[in-house]
């Protein structure tokens, strides 16, 4: 085993350093006095029983699929791989969302004392922790297992193990994190904002605190989970590829195996040093403060290039494995930037939303649809030229197509950090809010969150468009696997097959959808309630039971994302089984068109909504108070399952049914389809 190996596992330990330092940095900041410190001990004990209780969910899921795999003909080695990856995927969530709940106290108090730009520090301090420990876990734990499995070809299959693990806490992270987070934000904006006029995070809403948790179990642990898995599956996909090409392949220089690897470790490298560059002026408006995050995106995608040619050159490559990498990462901050122009209200898309604010809620809904099935050509396009021009430059074919994926996802570290900031501004504000601070505290990190939305909604397209060419490299190592040669959609069962995985993204939105608004409707219940029998709370003589609502939210999240979860397992291993190998593979491509269009619809119609709500709060078309803005809050309402729930967790199900796929094609192959039996 050559020495550049250990690069990705050294590498992935100073990342595990970096993050560890950016958390004391964070720690140095004052965490403010009062109720600003007693809010903060609320939403961060909040998010720890809810992690720890779904994790109890998650211990037993896991278990019982390690055992699967154990008495399967997939071997100890892959239940390992299984077990391994699941862990570094809850352990990085777990370490995200335990420091945003310690960067948001910090982050009130450093807008409180010293301004929008010093909060804007903080909070995206906060979020790198996230971004780099996500990046740091991957990378450590693929590292590991490539240096015990990976150098021979024989056992290289074992480390798709890995993926599959991360895969499993991904989905349960991701929707239960999204039902919670949904369930309580409509819950609260639905009784408070709405019948009760109050403003939104204001301490008479029994609510407020469940949804702070939310922002921090949902937007930040289970996008860290959903983000891990993409980043494991491209690697992982590429690494499999470019093995089965070393074994078949006549002059093919193994190199190309270790290649994805060493890109991920330059991309760690590449995102600490984004992280310092994220900087902005005393007097920072909106699109100063939008600048700064995206000075550290753009300056560590320049990095990433500069040491993926250094890379390619030193491993004496083809300059067109360069190219291929770089074209991942152009379309990535292409989707970054087209996502943005539709959600942020800097621009016309959202800027009409607030507009058809006026006519009521039913206009503001039809223009937030409409505004995502739009939105959803520019990722298309800039996905479809990216494998063809990887598929054309590699010689080795969809090697290049799971490299481009590679390059899109390798600055995962700060791309994710400018996502996991969001939350911890939006929580920032909450608590200024419910501690009572000064107006102007409220004002400045309302500008942040509002920012926040827009990354948030950049980093979800980010998400959606890697999960997209990380499918498209895992079914290419699954037909590979399963000794596919073409998929013929002429055969009946291959159609049925097609069919049944377009129909799947569909059913799996409708079930966290409809999770979202049963539990929603338990918090509205719940909150009337206590308005109505809890004297004084509307006077502020009384405090509500916010406690009351985190265990509603939090058993109702536990509860509702058993079925969405069991069934992205459930559906591939059935189909298998039932219709055969090439059934399974038309049932992954119908998965990933249809639910690649429904994803970016649904994601970008929730940021474009709530951005267009913050606009008319800004004081245009009537403000706070106004039937417009009562309008827009509806769309808002709407728009949050969409954009925190059922369209990021599409990312994780496609993902999700190929890894499995992949992983258990060895099965399919020993065993008679139930069709052909019948």
């Amino acid at each position: 085993m050559s020495s550049v190996a250990f690069i990705p596992i050294v590498l992935g330990l100073i990342g595990l350093i970096a993050a560890f330092g950016i958390y004391r940095a964070v720690l140095q900041y004052a965490p403010g006095t009062g109720k600003v410190t007693e809010i903060g001990e609320m939403i961060h004990h909040g998010a720890l029983v809810f992690i720890r209780r779904e994790y109890t969910y998650l211990a037993i899921f896991v278990a019982v699929v390690a055992v699967l795999i154990l008495i399967s003909d997939l071997g100890w080695r892959s239940m390992v791989a299984f077990l391994v990856g699941a862990a570094c995927s809850a352990l990085a969530g777990y370490i995200g969302m335990f420091t945003a709940t310690r960067a948001n106290v910090r982050t009130t108090t450093a807008a409180a004392e010293s301004g929008a730009p010093a909060a804007l520090t903080v909070a995206f301090y906060g979020g790198s922790i996230m971004g780099l420990t996500v990046a740091a876990m991957g990378l450590l734990g693929l590292g590991v297992l490539y240096l015990y499995f990976g150098g021979d070809p024989k056992t290289a299959h074992v480390i798709h193990g890995f993926g599959m693990g991360a895969s499993s806490v991904a989905l349960f992270s991701r929707v239960g994190g999204g039902i919670f987070s949904k369930s309580a934000d409509v819950g609260a904006d639905r009784v408070g904002k709405i019948e009760a006029g109050i403003p939104e995070d204001d301490p008479r809403n029994a609510g407020v605190i469940a949804d702070n948790v939310g922002d921090n179990v949902g937007d930040v642990a289970g996008m860290g989970a959903d983000l891990f898995e993409s980043y494991v599956g491209s690697i992982i996909s590429a690494m499999f590829l470019a093995t089965f090409a070393a074994v078949t392949a006549v002059g093919f220089t193994s190199e190309l195996v270790v290649l994805p690897l060493l890109l991920a470790a330059a991309g760690i490298l590449a995102s600490i040093l984004g992280t310092f560059i994220v900087r902005s002026g005393e007097q920072a408006d909106f699109g100063q403060l939008l600048w700064a995050l995206r000075r550290g995106i753009f300056a560590s995608a320049g990095l990433l290039a500069i040491f993926a040619l250094v890379i390619v050159l030193a491993m004496d490559l083809e300059l067109r494995y360069f190219w291929i990498v770089i074209s991942g990462v152009i379309a990535g901050i292409v989707i970054g930037l087209a996502t943005e122009y539709y959600t942020s209200y800097e621009y016309s898309p959202t800027k009409k939303i607030s507009e058809s604010s006026q006519t009521g809620a039913a206009t503001v809904m039809i223009s937030g649809i409409a505004t995502g099935m739009i939105s959803t050509l520019i990722p298309v396009i800039a996905i479809g030229i990216t494998i063809l021009v990887a598929f054309q430059l590699s010689e080795y074919g969809f090697y290049g197509v799971a490299l481009a994926g590679v390059g899109l996802l390798s600055t995962l570290g700060i791309t994710l950090a400018t996502d996991a900031y969001g939350p911890v501004a939006d929580n920032a504000g909450g608590i200024a809010e419910q501690a009572e601070l000064d107006p102007q505290v409220r004002e400045r990190t309302d500008a942040l969150d509002a920012l926040g939305n827009t990354t948030a909604a950049t980093g979800k397209g980010f998400a959606i468009g890697s999960a997209a060419l990380t499918s498209l490299a895992l079914l290419a190592a699954y037909a590979l696997a399963a000794n596919i040669v073409i998929i013929d959609l002429l055969k009946p069962a291959t159609l049925v097959g097609l069919l049944v995985g377009a129909m799947l993204p569909f059913l799996f939105s409708a079930f966290t959808m409809k999770a979202v608004g049963r539990a929603a409707f338990s918090i509205v219940t719940e909150v009337r309630r206590q308005f109505r029998e809890i004297p004084g709370i509307m006077e502020g003589t009384a405090r509500p039971d916010y406690a009351r609502c985190v265990d509603i939210s939090t058993k109702g999240a536990l509860k509702e994302m058993i079925l969405p979860g069991v069934m992205a397992v459930l559906a591939p291993i059935a189909t298998g089984f039932i219709l055969g190998v090439e059934a399974l593979g038309g049932m992954l491509v119908g998965a990933v068109s249809a639910g690649f269009m429904l994803a970016i619809m649904m994601a970008t119609a929730g940021g474009a909504w709530d951005n267009a709500k913050k606009y008319v709060e800004l004081g245009n078309f009537g403000g706070k108070g106004s039937e417009a803005h009562k309008a827009a809050v509806e769309g808002d309402v709407v728009g949050d399952p969409f954009k925190d729930t059922s369209g990021p967790s599409l990312n994780i199900l496609l993902k999700l049914m190929a890894i499995v796929s992949l992983v258990f094609a060895p099965v399919f192959l020993k065993v008679t389809p139930l069709i052909d039996v019948i």
